[in-house]
This record gives C-alpha cells, sequence and structure tokens, in this order.
C-alpha cells in the first residue's frame, strides 16, 4: 500500500465511525423483565430512554425483587444493542476490505 491508499483507507474509516455513532444513537431497543412488569428502552449508545414499572409490581413492597427486575431489563436491552449495533457494523465494515479475523 502506498500512502496515498493509506490516507484514503483512514478517511473512509473516520466515516464509518461517524456513521457509526449516528446508527447507535438511531438505534434504539426494548427489553422487558418480570412478565413485562419492568420494561427498558435504551439506544444502541447502552443510553436508557426510558423505564417502564408496572403500579402493582410497587405496590407488593419488594424493592429486592423490582431491583432485580430493573437490573435484568437493563442487562437484555444493553445485550440487544450489542446485537443490533454489532449486526449493523457487520454490513458496514465489509466494504473496507480488512483482513478476516480483524475485527
Amino acid at each position: 500500500m502506498n500512502p496515498k491508499q493509506i490516507q484514503e483507507m483512514m478517511a473512509r474509516a473516520q466515516d464509518m465511525q461517524r456513521q457509526m455513532q449516528e446508527k447507535m444513537k438511531e438505534t434504539v431497543v426494548e427489553a422487558s423483565s418480570g412478565g413485562g412488569a419492568v420494561t427498558v428502552k435504551m439506544n444502541g449508545a447502552k443510553q436508557v430512554l426510558g423505564v417502564k414499572i408496572d403500579p402493582e409490581i410497587v405496590k407488593t413492597g419488594d424493592v429486592e425483587m423490582l431491583q432485580d427486575m430493573v437490573a435484568a431489563a437493563v442487562n437484555s436491552a444493553a445485550q440487544k444493542a450489542d446485537e443490533s449495533v454489532q449486526s449493523s457494523l457487520g454490513g458496514m465494515l465489509g466494504g473496507m476490505g480488512l483482513p478476516p479475523g480483524l475485527l
């Protein structure tokens, strides 16, 4: 590779990084726990956009159970966000001509 090709590849990589960051913000996933008692909405950058808690769960007074359900829903949403972003990345990075196994 000559220096010009390296520069072009770096410019493409920076452009893809910007696109990736936008895609992460635009990607929204939702996950729930406790049979839908707790629902978390999160974007691909793993920012929590919203949390819904069924009022009936709060009435039980079992704070520990509610904490566990919130944690489970957040973790599930984060996993879904990772999977969604990863699948988007595969398509974007495929056109870069990177060696197999690099990512």
